[in-house]
């Protein structure tokens, strides 16, 4: 019998209470070396929802599992067809003040790296050096026959002139960049296959119920080993890919510091969680610290150097501001 990912925790525990104490997060900063270890609550501030936090998509959304995306050719039509709308929106967003104090941070010095559970690309077009994508990234698409690695803009253009005029209306996006379509709006949505081999085209990212990279795990297990502190910014930590960092940290005597409004399944591995919005949170410690955070009228908001058209294409024209 194939098996659903673990998409929701309940603790069978009383929910520590949360902090709006940002004191530790200022000091661990200030004494340098600290990873961050991200996640969808991140980017909510950009428009993108999370999963399990107030509204989030799981309350109306499975996501697709990597054994149902390879092994059905129907739901590979619903996901691209979903996909390719969302897309449109998922594709402009814009890093926010949160993603902002990150990369100010970075070039502060305060970070020995970046580990994020998202698949935006929100980090590195903040400014942010050194990212591990543990999911990978949603602007690249890779074959699964022959493994050629092509751009999103690409796929894009092309699912646009092999489905011209589609243009149903979403009822919502969801956080790795899908839009919740009914089997009547997908209708008979045309998939394009690799254009070097012809085979399956899948969006380079880690689908629920699909392992990340070996190698990936071990330079994030690396980076914790280094750090002085991991600092968990907007991750209910309900799936292993990213708890096992932070279980990591503590049975490695790295402290673990948590921001995140929510309880979360690692609150009992870290001295306390700070209930805080990030955006806020973030930008009030680097005032304390005395770190200049950009406003976000500067940059282009894609890592890319790109912002991309209602059709993924890329206008013509300077980029608006983010």
């Amino acid at each position: 019998m194939r098996m659903r990912p673990t998409l929701s925790w309940t603790s069978a525990e009383e929910p520590l209470p949360g902090s709006t104490d940002l004191e530790p997060v200022v000091e661990a900063l200030r004494g340098g070396g600290v990873l961050v270890l991200s996640g969808a609550g991140i980017s909510t501030e950009s428009g993108i929802p999370d999963y399990r936090g107030e509204g989030g998509s799981l309350s109306r959304h499975t996501p697709m599992t990597y054994q149902d995306f390879t092994a059905d050719a129907g739901a590979r039509r619903r996901y691209w067809a979903r996909s390719h709308l969302g897309w449109r929106t998922f594709g402009r967003a814009r890093p926010n003040a949160g993603h902002r104090a990150v990369a100010a941070f970075g070039r502060q010095g305060l970070l020995s790296g970046v580990i994020t559970q998202n698949v935006d690309g929100l980090h590195q077009a903040a400014g942010s050096a050194d990212v591990v994508d543990l999911h990978g990234r949603l602007d690249r698409v890779v074959c699964l026959s022959c493994g050629a690695s092509s751009p999103r803009t690409e796929l894009a253009r092309r699912l646009e002139e092999a489905n011209e005029g589609f243009a149903p209306v979403a009822a919502s996006m969801n956080p790795d960049g899908d839009a919740d379509l009914t089997d009547e709006q997908v209708g008979d949505f045309r998939v394009v296959p690799c254009s070097v081999c012809g085979g399956v085209l899948k969006p380079d990212v880690v689908f629920f119920g699909e392992s990340v990279p070996p190698q990936r795990v071990e330079r994030c297990r690396a980076l914790v080993r280094g750090a002085s502190a991991l600092l968990v910014l907007g991750s209910s930590l309900t799936v292993m890919s990213g708890l096992r960092f932070v279980r990591q940290a503590e049975r490695a005597g790295v402290p673990v510091l948590i921001v995140n409004r929510d309880p979360t399944r690692g609150d009992r591995h870290a001295p306390t969680r700070i209930a805080l919005p990030l955006g806020d949170a973030l930008t009030t410690a680097a005032g304390r610290l005395g770190v200049p955070v950009d406003d976000g009228t500067t940059g282009t908001g894609r890592g890319d150097g790109a912002s991309l058209g209602p059709t993924g294409r890329t206008p013509s024209g300077p980029p608006p501001a983010s």
